[in-house]
């Protein structure tokens, strides 16, 4: 089957290749050549080739009145409705081998956000100054106007313009290396954005119209064209830039468990024996997905949400499946990974979500008290540090840092940033107008707006100061927040990742409303204990010795506690 994206033949010779099975003619247009029509190719698709060099910059001709870019373009010019550009990429230096998984502590940050990809390079220092062992970047794909989240990309294998060049992509890359640092990309296989997505023009075999998702009909990834456009992007990242592994967005939109164990293998099976990792967000909690063959782990929203609960009190929209019994539900979560596990949901009517998941290692659950989702889906975007008290956010940190979980920060949390991470887009005309409408429709159903006067002050995403609040401001108190961050993630270092690998939960119980304690025997043969407390009322230690680390007072209210010891 033929490659996606132009191939370099040698000796300036160029194949370039477009699946249109819905086209019966399809012209290559260069900057520097005459029009050369392509020849059919079978199963839809049309090749050419010819003499090209680095630089130049082509299109597909698909009617009189459309030329397109390639869909699997690997850098643009003039953004995605413009040419796109012949672009080698250099294998990176085979030095790095990587990290283990069990030291892996996340950062994930939109790159935009930072001015690109040299303005994440220069933060690099300081997050490994204080821990932090990789960085995941939010998706860098190539999407309509200068700024947006990442998840309207159109063009997965170009990066973003507004971000720098693929070569400022890999000095970003090589330089976290040099710092021992991974580097993780969220990946979007579920859909493509609403402003620059051409396929349906040639190639509508690619969609599943009747098959419907929340961005429209679902991705063909049952259709062999369509399933190798992904793992051929997905083993660009890793392959020729070097990336440490990748997240696969909402893969239960994709609705393929098939083509996701595939696409595991696959990826293992052509990385030249490196070890890459590959993460999953899957609404349905399936773990089954996971394990040594598969994926490494799945971001377990369950912690996030039971944790906002219990730290806010909110029970809006999805914070409806964990306002009863929360304290219950985060015992279950730290000693057994998802909190839904074939239960039914509330929120979803009743509706059975998740499977069984206390057979997995600790290591399967990436946990967090942020990210971007769950910050920036707010109709504010406020942080969490605006929603609790200090004392209570310092205690959820603490747990977060010391589980044998993995954790994932969110940009800002380790400098006290109060600045909002707001939903931005860069969309214009109707489209701008359809999106502002309906995000704001989107909290309808929330008490805090369900008025529409109360709707209209959620922030225009198009609006460029939109954008401009979602910047970091560190806070007034960031050197103690840094230096809070570096202690627990000193002691996760010394005590806790050396026995991550082998680790098992011996069980975790509710004390009081709000009070958990849990235990795992650690693979060093350490016993590690967590008394958390984010209710009111002080409940007694599970012993009597000095712990390791403590915030507060250890057993009362907003307080965390944790003990490491040998096994009686």
């Amino acid at each position: 089957m033929t490659d996606w994206g132009p191939t370099d033949l040698g000796d300036g010779r160029w194949r370039f290749a477009l699946w249109a099975p819905d086209r019966e003619h399809v012209t290559l247009e260069m900057d520097c050549a005459q029009p050369l029509p392509m020849a059919k190719a079978g199963e839809g698709w049309f090749c050419v080739e010819t003499e090209a060099r680095e630089g130049s910059r082509y299109r597909f001709r698909i009617a009189p009145d459309l030329a397109v870019p390639d869909p699997a373009s690997r850098r643009q010019c003039g953004g995605v409705h413009g040419w796109s550009v012949i672009t080698p990429i250099a294998p990176p230096p085979d030095r790095w081998v990587g990290r283990p998984w069990e030291e892996v502590v996340i950062y994930e940050l939109h790159v935009g956000l930072y001015g690109g990809f040299a303005g994440v390079a220069e933060q690099l220092p300081a997050l490994a100054e204080i821990g932090v062992t990789a960085i995941e970047l939010m998706p860098i794909n190539a999407f309509s106007g200068s700024r947006n989240w990442g998840y309207d990309g159109v063009l997965p294998f170009a990066p973003a313009e507004a971000y720098g060049s693929p070569r400022e992509l890999r000095e970003l890359i090589d330089l976290a290396h040099r710092l021992e640092m991974m580097i993780l990309l969220d990946v979007v296989y579920n859909h493509f954005g609403p402003d620059g997505n051409y396929l349906g023009s040639y190639a509508k075999p690619f969609f599943h119209a009747k098959q419907h998702t929340p961005w429209g009909g679902a991705v063909a990834v049952d259709r062999p064209q369509v399933a190798a456009y992904f793992r051929e992007n997905a083993l660009m990242w890793l392959n020729d830039y070097g990336f440490d592994g990748l997240r696969f967005d909402a893969v239960h939109a994709i609705g393929n468990d098939d083509f996701l164990d595939s696409l595991a293998r696959y990826l293992r099976e052509r990385t030249n024996g490196r070890q890459i990792y590959l993460m999953l967000e899957n609404e349905r909690n399936d773990a089954a997905r996971l394990g040594p063959k598969g994926y490494d782990a799945q971001w377990n929203d369950d912690f996030h949400n039971v944790m906002h609960v219990l730290l806010t009190g909110e029970h809006d929209a999805y914070y409806e499946d964990f306002a009863h019994e929360p304290t219950q539900k985060l015992a279950r979560c730290l000693s057994e990974g998802f909190v839904y596990q074939g239960d039914p949901s509330p929120h979803q009517n009743g509706k059975l979500r998740g499977s069984k998941s206390a057979h997995l290692p600790p290591s399967a659950f990436i946990a967090f008290l942020q990210n971007h989702d769950q910050t920036g889906n707010r109709a504010l975007g406020e942080r969490l540090i605006n929603l609790t008290s200090l004392k209570r956010l310092r205690a959820a940190t603490c747990l977060l840092l010391l589980l044998p979980h993995i954790p994932l920060l969110f940009m800002g949390e380790e400098v006290g940033a109060r600045s909002p991470f707001l939903f931005f887009t860069d969309f214009h005309d109707e489209l701008a107008d359809a999106v502002r409408e309906g995000r704001r429709h989107e909290f309808k159903g929330f008490a805090a707006f369900s008025s529409s006067d109360a709707r209209d002050r959620i922030p225009d995403p198009n609006a460029f100061d939109t954008f401009k609040m979602a910047r970091i401001l560190p806070g007034e108190d960031a050197n103690d927040w840094r230096s809070f961050y570096a202690t627990l993630l000193t002691l996760r270092r010394q005590a806790i990742i050396p026995g991550i690998a082998g680790a098992r939960a011996l069980g975790a119980a509710a004390l009081s409303s709000g009070a958990v304690e849990a235990r795992w025997m650690l693979g060093s043969g350490r016993l590690l204990t967590i008394l958390i407390n984010l209710g009111e009322m002080a409940v007694a230690l599970p012993q009597n010795s000095e712990p390791a680390f403590a915030t507060g007072v250890p057993g009362a209210p907003a307080s965390c506690a944790v003990w490491i010891s040998q096994p009686q």
